[in-house]
């Protein structure tokens, strides 16, 4: 079995090419039913964030071209268009992979929080849909416990900076006065919550939420004194809103050219600022050839995310020395595991060897043999039938002149020299 973490991200990708291979929390249970019922897959788990689409799978060897041909197929891309944009890593290197990625150091923005409660949920749902076996449910509880001690341990999730920290700091090199302005959010999850808070500590307090289900968004609204409206109404809003920023799980996009034009008539053509976080795109990006509309994605972000790498870059080396300690912990674990199954396997050969033996013996002491010639002929006949298969490959090591197996055989069979004297 191999272990594999197959992939494309913001490095690889870019949000054209992410927002394809994206899965939407609707897909998620059928996409992990089909990848697992492959041939060559034993067990998958699939996380899906706005920078990062990967599956981690323990699958027969080679099985990663198989993983890219599933892909292709679900998200109906060209392999050939997957080929340019993705990776893949096996064995100690997908367990590393995966480290790195629950720890924030694969991340746009260094150390962010975020990834690791994404993870986690995408563990969750593996488990959910059946798709974890042993080995990925060790390697996961593995990872969780190393982003722990890299969190208690370095200063890598000090005064976090995250893609909705990111895009308020945007919009503050742009806007004077936030206390004037009016932003619209969409969407009612983690980020955009984020983004709200943001928002209220740098003096943004007109914050309107829209979102699919209001009560969600009354819920966010409320604790900072703005507005909840339903997608239906952001038309309207619109109209008002300076700043808009948007994160929803939506797979079309909620805001059109033609709506935001519209508004901008009736805002007489004041500027807005407009961050799209999500991927799939909720804002069509021929929003962003309107003469008023600054319009950024993710993909944006980085001269403030590279601001914030250099300031946690002490803290991220340490988590690599941290990371290369769990990745040789967790390969000892996997060998000690191997190593446990050869043993079980000996054990049992030797305890069945045992059991026909000492039943030949017991027939013989039944039919009246003398007990000492039945006790003789035991320990020969046990002894012989031990030894039998180790002397076999011992000659065939010596014939085929492979000194390794010969000095293995001497450690293993006979002890250390000390022992043998």
């Amino acid at each position: 079995m191999t272990l594999l973490a197959l992939g494309i991200n913001h490095r690889t990708a870019a949000v054209e090419v992410r927002e394809k291979v994206a899965f939407g929390p609707s897909q998620l249970t059928r996409a992990l039913s089909e990848l697992r019922a492959l041939p060559s897959v034993h067990e998958a788990a699939v996380l899906s964030t706005c920078n990062r689409t990967e599956l981690y799978c323990v699958t027969e060897s080679s099985g990663e071209s198989e993983v890219l041909d599933w892909l292709s197929r679900f998200h109906a891309l060209p392999r050939e268009d997957l080929l340019h944009c993705a990776y893949h890593y096996l064995e100690g290197d997908a367990a590393r992979h995966l480290m790195r990625v629950a720890v924030g150091l694969d991340s746009m923005v260094l150390g962010e929080p975020q990834i690791l409660g994404q993870l986690k949920d995408a563990y969750q749902a593996a488990r959910d849909a059946s798709g974890l076996g042993g080995e990925l449910e060790r390697l996961f509880q593995h990872t969780f416990a190393v982003a722990k001690q890299v969190r208690t341990e370095t200063a890598i999730g000090e005064n976090p900076v995250s893609v909705a920290y990111a895009a308020v700091s945007l919009a503050s090199r742009i806007f004077d006065d936030f206390s004037r302005a009016r932003a619209l959010l969409i969407g009612a999850g983690e980020t955009i919550e984020l983004v709200a808070r943001h928002l209220h500590e740098a003096g943004v307090h007109q914050l309107t939420v829209a979102n699919r289900t209001r009560e969600r968004a009354s819920a966010l609204a409320g604790s900072l004194g703005g507005q909840a409206i339903s997608l239906d109404e952001i038309p309207v809003a619109l109209e008002k809103a300076d700043i808009v920023i948007s994160s929803t799980a939506a797979p079309l996009p909620i805001l059109g050219k033609g709506m935001v034009e519209r508004a901008l008539k009736r805002r007489r053509h004041r500027p807005v600022f407009m961050v799209d976080i999500a991927v799939p795109r909720d804002i069509e990006p021929e929003v962003g050839e309107l003469s008023d509309i600054f319009l950024y994605t993710v993909d944006d972000l980085h001269e403030v995310i590279e601001e914030n790498r250099r300031h946690r870059q002490v803290a991220a080396d340490q988590a690599e020395a941290l990371i290369e300690h769990g990745v040789a912990h967790w390969h000892k674990e996997r060998r000690v595991r191997g190593a446990g199954e050869v043993i079980r396997d000996v054990r049992a050969k030797g305890e069945r060897l045992r059991d026909e033996a000492q039943t030949q013996a017991l027939e013989r002491l039944a039919k009246g043999e003398d007990p000492e010639a039945v006790v003789r002929r035991l320990a020969h006949q046990l002894t012989n039938r031990l030894m039998h298969q180790p002397t076999l490959a011992l000659r065939g090591a010596a014939a085929d002149e492979r000194q390794d197996l010969l000095e293995a055989a001497v450690e293993l069979l006979l002890g250390e020299p000390e022992s043998r004297n």
